[in-house]
């Protein structure tokens, strides 16, 4: 995996605060579910804290903290501004497509997930993205919560 000097803007600062503060309020969060001792759930938190409306994505499509869950993003029936993917990086490419299908304004792929061409895909299509990081770590670095 290349270190942070080798990634081109993959989580560059302006980028990362403008999804946290301009894309929207409504993240839907694939690969969430109700355990708290995953990374989903405890960045998820983080959101909501922010002022996030948090959508659970995952299979078995169970609610999290009061909020409904879909099995797919094509499922949630209202927009969706965000996309945050925690699933591993081969399956990641194909979530990213689906964000830009659904009409969403930005792509985030978490710590460890990374696809270069699902990167390059997601930015000519006009969206926002980040790779290769986390917003709760990127939240209080940037002073944002």
């Amino acid at each position: 995996m290349p270190t942070d000097a080798t990634v081109p803007a993959y989580g560059d600062d302006a980028t990362i605060e403008q999804i946290l503060t301009a894309a929207g309020d409504t993240w839907a969060v694939v690969g969430l579910s109700d355990n708290p001792e995953r990374a989903a759930y405890r960045v998820a938190a983080k959101l909501r804290r922010l002022g996030k409306r948090v959508v659970p994505v995952h299979p078995k499509a169970e609610a999290v903290d009061g909020e409904q869950g879909y099995a797919s993003l094509a499922e949630i029936p209202f927009p969706v501004d965000v996309v945050d993917v925690f699933v591993n990086s081969a399956l990641a490419g194909g979530i990213a497509d689906q964000a830009v299908a659904i009409g969403a304004k930005a792509v985030w792929f978490q710590l460890d997930v990374v696809d270069e061409e699902a990167f390059r895909r997601t930015r000519a299509a006009g969206l926002l993205m980040v790779m290769d990081r986390s917003p709760g770590r990127e939240i209080p670095r940037l002073g944002l919560g």
